[in-house]
C-alpha cells in the first residue's frame, strides 16, 4: 500500500457520499489520482486552480498551457481534456433525446453543447423539418475571441444538406453578456430574407454566454420582420 492510499480512499468515499457539494479543488485532486498514481495530487490541484483561476479555467486550458505547470505531464493533460470532451458529449446526448422543438428551452438544450467550453465565438444552426422535428445540429463557423463572421453560404449549405424547412441560428458571446449587438440584428434580418427566398423559415436567433441564453424572437425582434 502506498503512503497516499488511505487519503485517496477517504477522498473517494467522501466524493461518492456528497458529489454535489464536493469542492472544486478536491474534484480536481481526485481526478488527478488517475494520472499521477504515486504522488500527492493535492498541491498540484491547488497550483492548477491558482494558475487558471477556476475549475472551468483548468478544463479550458490547452494541453500546452497545462503542461507548463510543474507536475502536469501528458497523461494528466489528456485526462483533463477528455473530461471536458465527455461533458460536451454528455450534454449533446441528453439533449438529443428531445427531437421536437416546440419551446425555446428545447432549442437551447440542443444548441448549448456547441458552445460548451468555447474560447472563441462560434456559429451553429439547428435544422428541422416542417413539423419542427430535429434533422441535425451543425457548427458552421468559428472566429476569434472578439468576433465571428457569420457565413451565410455555410448556413444555407447546412440547411439544404439536411432538407430543412425550419432553422434556428445560434452563436455565443465570449464577453460574458448574452445581449444582441446591432451586428447580430443585421445578420438576423439578412439571413431571414435569404432563407425565406429558399422556402426555409428562420424561427429564432439564440445568443449564448456562459449559462445564459437570449432569444431574439422572445425579445420581440422578429415582430419587426
Amino acid at each position: 500500500m502506498g503512503i497516499h492510499d488511505g487519503h485517496r480512499q477517504r477522498l473517494k468515499t467522501e466524493f461518492l457520499a456528497r458529489p454535489d457539494s464536493f469542492p472544486d479543488h478536491k474534484v480536481l485532486e481526485l481526478l488527478l489520482f488517475y494520472a499521477n498514481p504515486r504522488s500527492d495530487t493535492n498541491p498540484l490541484a491547488h497550483d492548477l486552480m491558482e494558475r487558471f483561476g477556476s475549475l472551468a479555467g483548468v478544463l479550458d486550458a490547452t494541453p500546452e498551457e497545462l503542461c507548463k505547470v510543474k507536475g502536469v505531464g501528458d497523461h494528466a493533460a489528456v485526462l483533463l481534456k477528455c473530461v471536458k470532451e465527455l461533458g460536451r458529449r454528455y450534454l449533446a446526448a441528453r439533449s438529443s433525446l428531445e427531437d421536437i422543438v416546440d419551446r425555446t428551452a428545447v432549442a437551447c438544450d440542443l444548441l448549448r453543447p456547441c458552445f460548451f467550453g468555447a474560447r472563441n465565438e462560434r456559429v451553429a444552426v439547428l435544422c428541422m423539418d416542417g413539423k419542427r422535428k430535429v434533422l441535425g445540429v451543425r457548427q458552421v463557423a468559428e472566429g476569434n475571441v472578439n468576433a465571428v463572421e457569420v457565413t451565410t453560404r455555410l448556413i444555407v449549405e447546412a440547411a439544404l444538406s439536411l432538407n430543412a424547412t425550419n432553422l434556428i441560428l445560434a452563436h455565443n458571446h465570449v464577453s460574458g453578456l448574452a445581449f444582441p449587438s446591432p451586428e447580430d440584428k443585421v445578420t438576423t434580418r439578412h439571413l431571414y430574407e435569404v432563407l425565406r427566398q429558399l422556402g426555409i423559415e428562420l424561427l429564432d436567433h439564440l445568443i449564448f454566454s456562459d449559462d445564459d441564453a437570449v432569444s431574439l424572437r422572445e425579445s420581440g425582434f422578429f415582430a419587426s420582420m
